[in-house]
């Protein structure tokens, strides 16, 4: 069991481990330390005072839940965080036995929340499904907070279908707001071993009574500092919590393996459709390539995390009728799918998301394990067909270089670390008479950002298309008209082009002097991949690092009252830091006899890896900044 809620994310990582047979007088929580939340000019906008979570686990891994948290409001920021609430859970197999809700005024006193302001809303991601439409938000809606005030909210919640038979996992890491106090207390019987990872989290001594034994872990923090842009998630490095029963990850693969068998999955229509879309095919590959292809445009996605529903697909005979299912669900139809052509495959479980380890033991959670994609050993290829803009072969970057539990042999591997990805650019600018400007500009995109590239306009519509164009316009600071058009949308590998042209209002001042940008592409090019990464000047939190290779030339070509007076200078910067090596050239040169600007740049960003480090950063930084200053060059013109 695992899932997000009041109080506790649910996410993941790893550290030690170990298997306790939990205290008696659990639920007695110290008063909270004042010292964690003194104010201060930036204190934050909401405060968990004290949060507490009592599981009583059975042998057959039904759970009873009993959880009471108070938050309070520090600023006005926080009344928009804490004024409402929601309860998640499962309506086919957990019951809400209690809840109660409270304001509770600076001065002390209390409001009690009314039956009008608890309502049940549809679980959104379940976006229309009918076989997904058991996930269900208890929303609690607060009268009166203002700042200084408290919220209260206790339920209990009984889960009588575990999911998976006999059974438990509960991951928690703390949310952003400081917590004086919060402790979570798993009661099981004496005979149930609990397997728990823990960082930041303390274990108290377990208690052994009446055939039960009770296990606990306190924790507390104070004000986190912001996540920095484009840092990795802080469960990486930070507090977490993972509890489970079952021993190991063979033996949590064996078990999802079980629930995943489905005797449909060897069904003659199974075997004749795969036949039928891989029909003229002999090679392995592209049969493959074929079965993952209508799989990924036409068995639409359902976001459901793995944990959060019953860890068991539905069955591929009826994924195949309906024409929609979660990741599971896409696993269980590819892989049947695969099987009736003779290529193998299993489930690989995995966590989507910035996460890129998982904890010491197994289980459920938002970090944790989330995810199912699938694994083609015989083609050393992994897959993941919910995913929709990705090409065979390829992965996006949310299940890159982690931790992967092969169902099947119920051992970790791990996903590609890199994948090829290389882009060119040629972006041509005639300026005319008056100062304003014609262009002309394509990209081609190969490797592993083709495919997103064509199934963003592969499902744009014109309007929707010719809004990118103006937009990549904009974001470049120009100002004036595009249009777009691109290479063929019914491919689904290979490259990918894209051409807009168009006109640049006031490119050139007919009196004075102006600052042209030395432009070589729109937006999404080498000068937008090297803001992004120094889009933080000092970094303290390891960072999502993904590189490639771009290639990007431009001409502009000026009109007789325009006089260069400014060229930039060469550059060639190169760096290395432990695995990760940066290249870059850019080249000026200006042709008098056709008022001719030449640019060509080039960058080589190749970090063997996913994840760098704060010390990566530190030894690439001067040499990002010199090459975002080379980016961001200007040609000067004066009008004669």
């Amino acid at each position: 069991m695992a899932r997000r809620r009041v109080g506790v994310a649910l996410a993941s990582i790893l550290a030690l481990c170990a298997a306790w047979p939990l205290s008696a007088d659990a639920q007695q929580a110290p008063a909270p330390p004042p010292s964690l939340d003194s104010a201060t000019d930036d204190q934050p906008p909401a405060t968990l005072e004290r949060d507490v979570h009592v599981f009583i686990v059975q042998k057959d891994g039904s759970v009873e839940e009993h959880d009471d948290s108070t938050l309070r409001a520090n600023t006005g920021a926080g009344v928009d965080a804490i004024a409402q609430r929601y309860v998640w859970f499962n309506k086919d197999i957990e019951t809400i036995t209690g809840l109660t809700a409270q304001t509770i005024d600076p001065d002390g006193t209390t409001h009690t929340v009314g039956p009008a302001n608890i309502r049940d809303v549809q679980e959104p991601r379940s976006a229309g499904a009918p076989t997904f439409e058991d996930g269900v938000l208890r929303t609690v809606i607060f009268p009166g907070v203002q700042p200084g005030s408290r919220v209260r909210l206790a339920f209990s919640k009984r889960r009588t279908k575990p999911l998976q038979a006999g059974t438990f996992s509960y991951f928690a890491v703390p949310e952003d707001q400081p917590t004086q106090f919060q402790r979570l207390v798993f009661d099981l019987p004496a005979d149930v071993p609990l397997y728990a990872d823990a960082r930041g989290y303390t274990a108290q001594a377990p208690v052994t009574e009446n055939g039960r034994t009770r296990y606990a872990f306190d924790h507390e923090h104070g004000p986190y500092p912001p996540q920095e842009a484009g840092a990795v998630a802080r469960v990486n490095w930070g507090a977490r919590l993972m509890v489970t029963t079952v021993p190991g990850f063979a033996a949590f693969a064996a078990r999802y393996r079980e629930s995943a068998a489905d005797p449909s999955a060897t069904s003659p229509a199974i075997a004749a459709f795969a036949q039928s879309l891989t029909a003229g095919a002999s090679d392995p590959r592209e049969k493959a390539a074929r079965l993952y292809d209508w799989m990924r445009l036409n068995i639409r996605y359902v976001a459901l995390f793995l944990g959060e529903t019953e860890a068991a697909p539905h069955r591929a005979t009826d994924i195949l009728r309906d024409r929609y299912g979660d990741c599971k669900d896409h696993v269980a139809l590819f892989t049947a799918l695969l099987a009736a052509i003779g290529v193998r495959a299993e489930a690989a479980l995995i966590n989507l998301g910035p996460v890129y380890s998982l904890p010491g033991v197994p289980g459920y959670g938002a970090e944790a394990i989330n995810h199912v994609i699938a694994y083609l050993p015989d083609l050393g290829v992994f897959a993941d067909t919910s995913s929709g803009g990705v090409a065979f072969g390829f992965l996006p970057a949310g299940v890159m270089d982690r931790p992967a539990l092969l169902v099947d042999d119920g051992v970790l591997a791990r996903t590609p670390a890199t994948q090829p990805r290389a882009r060119s650019a040629r972006l041509d600018i005639d300026v005319n008479a008056d100062g304003n400007a014609a262009y002309r500009y394509h990209v081609d995109d190969a490797g592993a950002s083709a495919e997103p590239e064509r199934n963003t306009f592969r499902r744009a519509t014109h309007q929707v298309a010719q809004q990118i164009a103006a937009q990549r316009v904009r974001l470049t600071g120009l100002a004036g008209t595009a249009h777009i058009s691109t290479s063929a949308l019914d491919a689904t590998s290979g490259s990918f082009g894209t051409s807009i042209d168009g006109t640049l209002d006031h490119f050139v001042w007919r009196d004075g002097t102006t600052a042209l940008p030395a432009l070589s592409s729109l937006s999404g090019g080498v000068a937008t991949q090297i803001d992004t990464w120094l889009a933080v000047p000092r970094r303290t939190q390891p960072w999502a690092c993904v590189g490639g290779d771009y290639e990007e030339d431009a001409q502009i070509v000026l009109p007789a009252f325009a006089r260069v007076t400014d060229l930039p200078r060469d550059a060639n910067v190169s760096v290395q830091a432990d695995a990760a090596r940066l290249v870059y050239s850019a080249r000026y040169v200006f042709d008098p006899l056709t008022r001719t600007v030449q640019i060509a740049r080039r960058l080589s960003a190749q970090f063997g890896q996913q994840v760098c480090s704060t010390q990566q950063f530190e030894q690439m930084r001067d040499a990002l900044v010199r090459i975002q200053r080379d980016t961001h060059a200007q040609i000067v013109v004066r009008a004669r």
